[in-house]
């Protein structure tokens, strides 16, 4: 049985059952341990699956993991997505970037840009800038710090950002809804993203492609208040004709001839090498 054969009967039991451990998966598919737990790890790191003591489960898509989780997620889609949004923002432009796995990617694709005047909630953003040694202008906002991605919120982070206005703002995207726009799993994340939104000239949303199969509770935005969507993937086509009617700009990076995301099962999810493809 081929990975993708393997792969896929993996989720079939998955969605019969809820979860099953790594030798009911080696008993119904005949492979070795090995092989499921290789398969395993593969599909947990596209967030197909969610690894579980001793076995597998199909993930929470209405609950986000942890940061660190999120950056192991995608991470070669979320690169490409990163270096696509570095190629549009020239030496010394000013930027606002919030707290993200997909803006923490954007952060280290800037780090050979010069003289940059960024704006950002996330020590981990500010500290990937600062080190670059590039010349970069990094403000920080204050405010109730969160320990697990050492992201600022609370009045005091909105009331900070206000004091700037820049070019452009790159948010981070939780969910991505052809009826009800940009969303996100947490609210003081969405109030942050907010205030951001009217504090620069251009909003750039960054998003691999699984938020467009992710459910979210919190509403961001309208997709009108987005000017660029860039993605890893060319989007369903009810999302294509929304972002179309809204005049979003869409940037595909590394569109490696995979069909579009309502032409396939929506399994493969990860980019499969580094190359950048500019959209149709």
């Amino acid at each position: 049985m081929h990975r993708a054969a393997r792969q896929n009967a993996i989720l079939e039991v998955l969605r019969t059952h809820g979860s099953a451990t790594v030798s009911e998966l080696t008993r119904s598919m005949r492979v070795s341990d090995e092989t499921v737990r290789r398969d395993v790890k593969a599909m947990a790191s596209k967030g197909l699956v969610e690894r579980v003591h001793g076995g597998v489960m199909l993930p929470d898509l209405n609950r986000e993991p942890g940061f660190q989780s999120r950056m192991q997620q995608n991470a070669t889609a979320k690169r490409a997505i990163a270096r696509k949004t570095a190629e549009l923002i020239a030496n010394g432009d000013s930027l606002m970037l919030d707290t993200g796995s997909t803006t923490a990617y954007v952060a280290r694709a800037l780090k050979d840009h010069t003289d940059l005047f960024v704006v950002t909630n996330s020590a981990d953003i500010a500290r990937t800038l600062a080190n670059a040694k590039k010349g970069n202008k990094i403000y920080l906002a204050g405010g109730e710090l969160r320990g697990d991605d050492g992201a600022t919120f609370g009045q005091t982070a909105y009331d900070f950002v206000r004091r700037f206005r820049t070019r452009y703002a790159v948010i981070s995207v939780g969910a991505l809804h052809s009826d009800g726009g940009v969303m996100d799993f947490h609210l003081q994340e969405a109030e942050f993203c907010q205030t951001v939104l009217d504090q620069a000239a251009q909003v750039v949303a960054v998003a691999d492609a699984s938020k467009f199969r992710h459910q979210a509770p919190v509403k961001v935005c309208d997709l009108q208040r987005i000017d660029t969507l860039i993605t890893d993937r060319r989007p369903p086509e009810p999302f294509l004709k929304r972002l179309r009617e809204n005049e979003v700009r869409l940037l595909v990076a590394d569109e490696t001839g995979r069909p579009p995301l309502d032409q396939n099962d929506g399994t493969d999810l990860d980019a499969g090498d580094d190359s950048l493809t500019a959209p149709d």
